[in-house]
């Protein structure tokens, strides 16, 4: 990874029917680091440009669902061939826009990649349906039970990890046939916008379209497709789901977490371990659905884990996510940074035990959007730092005395993301981990970064509808078709 750094403005525009398109209006992105600074600018479509999007997708729609699916997979791994050969600027953009340290732009970016690669793999099971026998005695007919593609698909992703929570959807979306409209977080649209207009290029056109802009002119690309694959908060999804309920369109929904991490009796607390809790709680400040929200330790382990965290927390460098040997950077809006830093004073004025850490950086990053990181111990179980979703830099560690009052405790709650149980015993792992309810466990571990891109995901609960990745993210994306033949021997064999 190389010391890029992208002068500012970056522009992007729209990307309909294989052709770069200007808009009449565009959005202005903002450095959430640094106060006044523009990053750059993105084109803001119109409701006409997003009708164009799905026109041009539709039109694509055809050609691309009447090939096999190894003849798409084949096609679409030259599309990400070379995409790797601009991922330093793109991570110094991501970085720029989103807040994030220069590396996890760069894996950001990716993961984008190694999803796209592990979706091509499924190619042969795409397709691959079953066939009902003929039952003696019954109704004489064999069954065949096939897939096929649903059209046209609008895949939108939010500002924390765009580029690589596009792979967790966008490439089983094609290989299943149907075309697609991506829509990046109008936040920080420049970085996801540039990488899929690369791949778009070297497809046919229209297979694949960029459309940035305002939310308001956006309805399109819910009502007029036929599926939406969102990514975002949990009020968001609400709103995506009240409107595709008009035309039925389907959805996909990957929605917040309050996820909880149970550390019990014989937990391991060497530094690996404690290495991986800290960074699934603090990986991009806070910032990803399914980072750890709430932590459920057994009261005789409670001052390990503390110390294992305040000691790693004493090292956090805040700062820009650019700079070298910064280690945490900058929320990503200042509304996200109120809401924290009101959850914190709210935990304080509770008489919560508060420990912060860290220095806030000044010069031209001070009024950036950045917060000292924050352990709240033993806080009251009704307070916002346990009940809501942080989507920041603060943690509840939350003693208990009994397995059954920690599965309790960690199920009581509005979300089921992902969950992890962290002990030395594989039957006990085995026994909490079956019940948390939620749609992914760690065993030992927590994390975006540890997450198996094999494996299908999703939340139960508020947390989401339906699952990205693996076959199970391919067929969410096909629709189910049965086509039943009358077997004539076996009518005839009845009529006797």
């Amino acid at each position: 990874m190389s010391n890029t750094v992208t002068d500012a403005p970056v522009t992007t525009g729209l990307y309909i029917g294989g052709e770069v398109r200007e808009a009449a209006e565009s959005l202005t992105i903002p450095d959430p680091g640094k106060p006044g600074v523009i990053v750059g600018h993105a084109a803001s479509a119109s409701p006409d440009d997003v009708a164009d999007a799905v026109a041009a997708a539709r039109a694509a729609y055809p050609a691309w669902a009447a090939l096999t699916p190894q003849e798409r997979a084949a096609k679409m791994a030259e599309a990400i061939a070379g995409i790797a050969d601009d991922r330093d600027t793109d991570a110094a953009i991501l970085s720029q826009e989103n807040g994030k340290v220069r590396f996890e732009g760069w894996v950001d970016a990716l993961v984008f990649e190694i999803r796209w690669n592990l979706a091509l793999m499924l190619a042969d099971d795409v397709d691959q349906g079953h066939t009902l026998p003929v039952v003696p005695g019954a109704i004489p007919v064999s069954t065949d039970v096939s897939y096929q593609p649903l059209g046209v698909v609008t895949v939108i992703v939010p500002f924390n990890w765009p580029i690589a929570i596009l792979g967790a959807s966008l490439p089983h979306a094609l290989l299943a046939g149907n075309t697609a409209i991506v829509k990046p977080p109008p936040s920080a649209p420049l970085a996801t916008t540039r990488v899929v207009q690369r791949v778009a290029e070297k497809l046919p056109p229209g297979v694949l379209n960029v459309v940035t802009g305002k939310d308001e002119n956006m309805a399109g690309l819910i009502s007029d497709v036929d599926k939406v694959c969102f990514t975002g908060s949990v009020n968001g999804g609400k709103r995506i789901m009240e409107m595709a309920s008009k035309t039925l369109t389907r959805v996909t929904l990957e929605l917040g977490g309050n996820d909880a991490a149970v550390f019990l009796e014989d937990a391991i607390l060497d530094d690996a371990h404690l290495d991986r809790l800290y960074a699934a709680i603090f990986d991009t400040t806070g910032q990803i659905c399914m980072n750890a929200k709430r932590i459920y330790v057994h009261r005789s382990r409670v001052d390990e884990v503390v110390a294992g965290l305040s000691d790693r927390l004493d090292k956090a460098v805040i700062g820009y996510g650019l700079d070298e040997g910064t280690t945490m950077g900058p929320l990503h809006s200042p509304v996200q940074k109120a809401f924290v830093a009101d959850i914190i004073q709210e935990a304080k004025d509770a008489g919560a035990d508060v420990r912060e850490f860290g220095e806030l950086p000044g010069g031209d990053l001070e009024g950036g959007n950045f917060l000292r990181p924050a352990i709240v111990l033993d806080p009251d179980p009704a307070l916002r730092v346990v009940t809501q979703e942080q989507f920041g830099p603060v943690i509840p560690i939350i003693p208990f005395d009994t397995e059954d009052e920690a599965i309790a405790a960690a199920n009581d709650t509005w979300g089921g993301l992902c969950g992890s149980v962290w002990t030395a015993s594989p039957e006990s792992a085995q026994r909490v981990g079956s019940q948390l309810v939620c749609g992914y466990v760690w065993v030992n571990d927590h994390g975006a970064t540890r997450l198996d891109l094999r494996a299908p995901f999703g939340g139960m609960k508020q947390s989401g509808i339906g699952r990205e990745q693996g076959i199970e993210g391919v067929r969410a994306f096909q629709d189910t078709r049965s086509i039943a033949t009358i077997d004539p021997e076996a009518l005839a064999a009845m009529a006797h």
